[in-house]
């Protein structure tokens, strides 16, 4: 069990500090209380344990899922709905949480809850676990009375990203795996099969056809000690990218090209409108102030393009201007949501309509996932193919000629 530093006044006012053993800080501080002792400050000691330390390092390493966060807010807002405490619920909810970083946020928020903080601001000081988005809504919920419909309403939209997700993750799969298992065997038979070859034309002599000596010019050189530099310019090429895509001109020139990128720009800004709609919607029918929940959006948006449009629409309300306008100036949400959007402003159901437009886009990606698909499987067996049989046609092509020059 975790040893305790706490700093305390006895009966008389006294202060002083005490060490306790206990299973949680709620138990620690319990237990002082019970010896007549005041808390005014406690928490776990600071001493190296090499089991604390990898439990930490385990924990450091482990993420939170949107899927981990919707089953929480869904298991959450039914305690509460029954008139479970906070503490107890946010205990209940540590106790059988699988996942160690949850647990371990659940555990200190449990703590803050009990000395008095707001849900909302004990949640803020995790942000790996829950994000602005999630704050800003149940601070909400809590200013309204209503933290259940919210926690209800966080789980539903947590559930439609995670499905969104994992459309998007099994659009990808396909052509991920054809793809490696493409380069696997193109690597395997250039440094395996081609040396083969390579002795047999050697011995033969001659001139060989260009496509050929290509190939074995290859297999010569990832055979060679010179192939372990692609250990270090292929991760360099990575880095630099990465470094590049943190600036904000990197940033906004490659979301600008995946935007505009055949089969999957599309898809890219349908997943975009339906992510706005949805948080947009879901925010402004909890009771957030719009301009916070734009800003709210434009953070967790995911795309530097789309979160410049959204700043300039947060820009325009400030003005006194229109949600719809500004998006429409931006040229990058679909025409239909943007119409969908100011009819929504005119009649005052703003919520409604953009849960409308999350639907609509959702079933939109939905069916664009599927076609991505099956555009990705002839041409991704046609890469397999075409990877492999250059290979082949390359060692066949000068036996060709040689059965032309016997003939």
């Amino acid at each position: 069990m975790p040893t305790y530093v706490a700093r305390v006044r006895d009966a008389k006012g006294n202060a002083k500090k005490e060490k306790i053993i206990a299973d949680s800080l709620s138990d620690a501080r319990s237990a002082l209380r019970e010896q007549g002792l005041f808390v005014q400050e406690l928490k776990e000691n600071e001493a190296f344990d090499i089991n604390k330390s990898f439990a930490n390092f385990q924990t450091s390493m482990v993420s939170v899922t949107v899927k981990d966060r919707a089953v929480f807010s869904r298991q959450f807002a039914a305690l509460v709905n029954a008139g479970v405490a906070l503490v107890r619920g946010l205990g209940v909810l540590a106790d059988q949480c699988t996942n160690p970083k949850l647990k371990k946020a659940l555990m200190e928020i449990s703590s803050d809850v009990q000395q008095g903080v707001n849900l909302s601001e004990a949640m803020r000081k995790h942000p790996q676990c829950f994000d602005g988005l999630y704050v800003s809504m149940v601070q909400a919920g809590e200013t309204g009375g209503v933290l259940d419909e919210v926690l209800n309403r966080l789980a539903k939209l947590l559930e439609d990203v995670a499905r969104l997700q994992n459309q998007i993750k099994s659009a990808m799969s396909y052509p991920v795996v054809v793809g490696v298992l493409a380069t696997l065997i193109f690597l395997g038979m250039t440094i395996f099969l081609i040396p083969i070859f390579a002795n047999i034309f050697k011995q033969m002599g001659g001139d060989l056809p260009a496509f050929t000596q290509l190939m074995l010019d290859i297999s010569a050189f990832l055979t060679s000690p010179s192939a372990f530099s692609l250990f270090i310019i292929v991760p360099s090429m990575v880095f630099a990218y990465k470094q590049y895509y943190k600036t904000r001109v990197g940033r906004e020139t490659m979301d600008r090209f995946f935007l505009k990128m055949p089969l999957f720009g599309d898809l890219i800004q349908k997943t975009a409108t339906a992510r706005f709609c949805r948080t947009f919607g879901a925010l402004t029918r909890s009771g957030v102030p719009i301009l916070t929940c734009l800003e709210i959006v434009r953070d967790t948006s995911g795309n530097q393009i789309v979160a410049n449009a959204i700043d300039e629409a947060r820009k325009e309300i400030q003005t006194g201007g229109m949600i719809s306008i500004a998006l429409q100036k931006e040229q990058v949400f679909p025409a239909m949501a943007i119409q969908m959007i100011s009819i929504g402003e005119e009649t005052g159901e703003i919520d409604k309509m953009l849960m409308k437009v999350a639907d609509f886009y959702e079933d939109e990606v939905e069916q664009a996932v599927k076609a991505l698909t099956s555009i990705m499987e002839p041409i991704m067996i046609l890469f397999l193919g075409g990877m492999v049989g250059s290979i082949l046609v390359a060692m066949y092509l000068p036996m060709f000629a040689i059965f032309e020059k016997l003939g």
